[in-house]
């Protein structure tokens, strides 16, 4: 009998750095918006919130999907 534990810790692994990617893109592109137009930073940070909300819940469920592969099925 084979084990997969090595490529589901892989997995999560992808899953936890796509997230990092994801929610640096997020905040540095609202910086960026911030900047050219101060007088909207209460939406674009509200916005960039629950987009990095979106992003943690997306690696969330690819890390659980990975240690998932992993679980024995006895």
């Amino acid at each position: 009998m084979t084990t997969i534990y090595g490529i589901a810790a892989i997995g999560a692994g992808l899953a936890a750095i796509g997230a990092g990617v994801g929610i640096g893109n997020i905040g540095g592109k609202a910086m960026e918006a911030m900047a050219r137009q101060p007088e909207m930073h209460g939406k674009i940070q509200s916005s960039a919130l629950i987009l990095a909300a979106f992003v943690e819940a997306v690696a969330l469920f690819g890390v659980v999907v990975a240690l998932l592969q992993a679980a024995p099925t006895a």
